[in-house]
């Protein structure tokens, strides 16, 4: 099996690290995360790069690349901690692509693509944790077609998306719906996020709404799971860039008259960074590959790469802060930075222990290791 990139995977790569390098610096992060944590301007940007149109396919105006392409420019986001929307952007494609008809595909799929529309997934209830399938969103059909009454939370950048993908109960069952911002009974509460990102609460009063499918829970664990292969992503550029950041300072910082990083104990604890870096590196692979596959083997791979990706970001987030010391907490230093976005990813779309369950109940008698 052949691992390398392509030459379009490596050029993408170097034009997404290039923008990240001369137009996202730490003083322009400082200052959208200071402004409420979404800036227009840095979707625009990368619109422009044809970023938001990655996924989209060819038909209805994007480049048709696939989950490859998506962790590579994933990747080279997460170095620079760039706080914008695009793992939505690509949740919202793929579920459009695959799921709904196709008057709405041709309606949204190219403003997705040019950057003019941003769609968000909007599925958490406070009840539900990490569940998919509780929901308690309900969906009424009307002479002009649906509505919709619910309440969700930390839906990114809610208040300042055009629509919304929103599972609700539709019959005895879960469906998806579309509902735009402007919609009558549409109403958001936006805060930033821990890490310096955005989100919302999402309340619709008999919202109107379009229906993407009547087959919300498969739409859904489609979402969850490009979702995870685009986290896993993030995080690896974070985690690469914090020991980046880590090693530089220990070359630098002195004690009893050397550089800290010529202490042998200190240079096996980096060794075990870049050890779980590696882990993570191979299981976001192995989570991008994986999502063409089925649904069963599928869902079964992201958890498992979730729980690596978890364990990984946890020891490097909380090993980067020791290696610094007091500094590394600090604000003004971009590595508690580094270390909040890497505490928020663990738990973003299920923490470690719930995949760890995941993994467990989808587990046969052989667990995987024999044929």
């Amino acid at each position: 099996m052949d691992f390398d990139f392509t030459d379009d995977q490596e050029q993408l790569r170097d034009a997404v690290r290039r923008w990240v390098g001369k137009a996202y610096g730490f003083e322009r992060r400082r200052a959208i995360a200071a402004a409420g944590g979404f800036d227009r301007a840095v979707l625009g940007e990368l619109a422009e790069l044809g970023l938001t149109a990655l996924t989209v396919p060819e038909a209805h105006g994007g480049l048709g690349q696939g989950a490859v392409d998506a962790m590579v420019v994933m990747e080279e986001l997460g170095r620079g901690l760039v706080l914008a929307p695009l793992a939505q952007t690509l949740i919202v494609a793929e579920v459009l692509a695959r799921h709904a008809p196709e008057a709405m595909r041709a309606a949204w799929l190219p403003r997705i693509a040019n950057g003019e529309a941003l769609v968000v997934l909007a599925q958490q209830e406070r009840k539900a944790r990490y569940r998919l399938d509780v929901c308690e969103a309900k969906a009424v059909q009307t002479p002009a077609g649906y509505a919709l009454t619910a309440h969700k939370s930390i839906v990114p950048v809610g208040d300042r998306a055009e629509a919304f993908l929103v599972p609700a109960q539709l019959g005895g069952r879960i469906a998806l719906f579309l509902v735009e911002r402007s919609a009558s009974g549409v109403a958001t509460r936006g805060y930033g996020t821990q890490e310096g990102g955005r989100a919302a609460e999402l309340a619709l009063t008999n919202a109107s709404a379009t229906r993407v499918t009547t087959d919300g829970l498969a739409a859904l664990e489609l979402a969850q799971d490009v979702g995870i292969a685009a986290t896993c992503a993030y995080a690896v550029g974070v985690m690469d860039e914090t020991l980046r950041l880590t090693a530089e300072y220990m070359n630098q910082r002195r004690q009893f008259g050397v550089t800290i990083a010529s202490f042998q104990a200190l240079r096996h604890r980096m060794a075990d960074m870049k050890m779980q870096l590696e882990l993570a590196r191979s299981m976001s692979f192995y989570a991008s590959l994986k999502l063409g596959a089925e649904p069963g083997e599928r869902r079964q791979a992201l958890s498992r790469a979730k729980v690596q990706l978890g364990q990984s970001m946890r020891f490097v987030g909380q090993q980067a802060v020791q290696l610094h010391g007091g500094i590394g907490v600090t604000d003004e230093y971009i590595v508690s930075h580094y270390f909040k976005t890497l505490t928020q990813l663990e738990m973003s779309w299920g923490d470690t222990l719930h995949h760890l369950g995941e993994v467990s109940a989808r587990m046969q008698e052989t667990a995987g290791v024999f044929a």
